[in-house]
C-alpha cells in the first residue's frame, strides 16, 4: 500500500527523479549540453539543483536541472518562465544564484532592461525573483536591485555570514572588481546605508596570458578559519577564449582578501581538451568531500551549430577539489576526462 501511495504521488509530481543508487565512478562532462555559468545548491529534497545562464532548445530565460547524485543530471524546464515586466523585450539573462531562506527560495541573477534598446548607456541590472519550490517558477520581485552602464552588475552571489549573520550579495565585472554588499532582511534590497566593497580587483596588463585582466562570476564557501572567494577571467568564450577558474581567502567575508600570484592563484585552467574552464559552485557531498561544477568548452566540439561563433557551447565539468597547503584546487589545475570516484551521496 505504502508503494502505491509513493507511485500516485511520483506521477502526480510534474517529474520525478528515480532514487539514487551508488554511482561508483564518473566521467566528465555530467552535462552534455550549453549550460554556461553553473549554480548548485541541495535543496530540501535532498536533491541537487543546477541553474545555468539563458539557452536550451526551447530557449529557457534561466536554465535548470536536477540531480541524485551530482553526475546524472535530468534538464527541468525554464526556472524564470516569465521574464519581468522591466525586461520583457531583452533576451540577456544571466549567470543565476539560488539561495533557499524559511521555505522561500531566491533567484539571484542579471538581466537588460528594456530601456536599454533605445539607451545604449543603460546596462545590465541584478534582479531578484522568489519561488516556493527550487525548480521554480520563479517570480521577479517587480524591480531591478540595481543598474547600471554596461556589464558591471552581473555573476550576483548571495551567502548568509555564519560569524555576523549578515546577509550578502556578491557581484561583478565590467572590467571592475568584484564587490560585496549587504542584503536587507527581506533579501531583494540592499541593507539601507550599507555600502558596496571592492574585493578583487583587475590587473591592468596587456598581457594576454593573465587571466585577471577581467574577473567575474564570484563564489564563496568557509573552510576553517577562512572565506574562499572562486572567481574566474578573462574572457569566457568566443573566438578568444581565455578563462580559468581562481580563489582568494580572507579571514572575513567582506575582505580584504589574499590573491597569490600566477599560478598559484589558479583553481582549474585550459589543458589539450577542454578550454576556457570557469565559472563554477561548489558543494560538498554526504562524505564532507568538496566538489567543483563550472563550465568549459570541448574542443572536438565547440560550438552547437556551424553558424555559432567558436567556444561558444559551455557544457557542465564536475571535479574533486584538492585542499594544498589551505587553499583549493582541482587536481592538476586541469580538468579531468577519465573516469573518476563519484560523490558520495547517501
Amino acid at each position: 500500500m505504502r508503494l502505491l501511495v509513493l507511485l500516485l504521488a511520483c506521477l502526480a509530481a510534474t517529474s520525478c527523479v528515480a532514487p539514487a543508487t551508488r554511482t561508483a565512478t564518473y566521467q566528465n562532462p555530467v552535462l552534455d549540453t550549453d549550460f554556461p555559468d553553473p549554480a548548485v545548491i541541495r535543496a530540501a529534497d535532498g536533491l541537487f539543483y543546477v541553474y545555468a545562464t539563458q539557452g536550451g532548445d526551447p530557449n529557457r530565460n534561466i536554465q535548470v536541472a536536477r540531480s541524485a547524485d551530482l553526475v546524472r543530471w535530468q534538464m527541468i524546464g525554464d526556472a524564470l518562465p516569465t521574464k519581468p515586466g522591466w525586461a520583457s523585450r531583452t533576451q540577456d539573462f544571466w549567470a543565476p544564484d539560488v539561495r533557499e531562506a524559511n521555505g522561500i527560495y531566491y533567484l539571484y541573477y542579471s538581466a537588460k532592461p528594456d530601456v536599454a534598446l533605445t539607451d545604449k548607456a543603460r546596462g545590465l541590472c541584478l534582479a531578484v525573483a522568489t519561488a516556493r519550490q527550487p525548480q521554480g517558477p520563479f517570480v521577479d520581485s517587480g524591480r531591478p536591485l540595481q543598474c547600471g552602464e554596461g556589464f558591471i552588475n552581473i555573476d550576483p552571489f548571495a551567502f548568509d555570514d555564519p560569524a555576523t549573520g549578515k546577509r550578502l550579495l556578491y557581484w561583478g565585472s565590467g572590467f571592475g572588481p568584484i564587490k560585496v554588499q549587504e542584503l536587507s532582511p527581506d533579501r531583494i534590497s540592499f541593507a539601507p546605508g550599507s555600502e558596496p566593497v571592492d574585493l578583487v580587483p583587475v590587473i591592468k596588463t596587456e598581457n594576454p596570458a593573465e587571466y585577471q585582466r577581467l574577473v567575474e562570476g564570484a563564489w564563496v564557501i568557509r573552510r576553517g578559519d577562512y572565506y574562499y572567494l572562486f572567481y574566474s577571467g578573462d574572457n569566457c568564450c568566443g573566438p578568444k577564449a581565455h578563462y580559468a577558474a581562481m580563489v582568494a581567502r580572507s579571514r572575513s567575508a567582506t575582505g580584504p582578501f589574499e590573491i597569490r600570484p600566477r599560478p598559484l592563484y589558479l583553481v582549474v585552467e585550459a589543458d589539450e581538451h577542454w578550454n576556457a574552464p570557469g565559472h563554477n559552485s561548489v558543494v560538498s557531498d554526504d562524505a564532507g568531500q568538496d566538489w567543483i561544477l563550472y563550465h568549459a568548452v570541448d574542443r572536438r566540439r565547440p560550438r552547437a551549430k556551424l553558424t555559432d561563433d567558436m567556444n561558444t557551447r559551455r557544457i557542465m565539468l564536475l571535479d574533486r577539489l584538492v585542499w594544498r597547503d589551505g587553499w583549493p584546487e582541482v587536481a592538476g589545475k586541469r580538468p579531468s576526462s577519465a573516469a573518476q570516484p563519484a560523490p558520495v551521496v547517501r
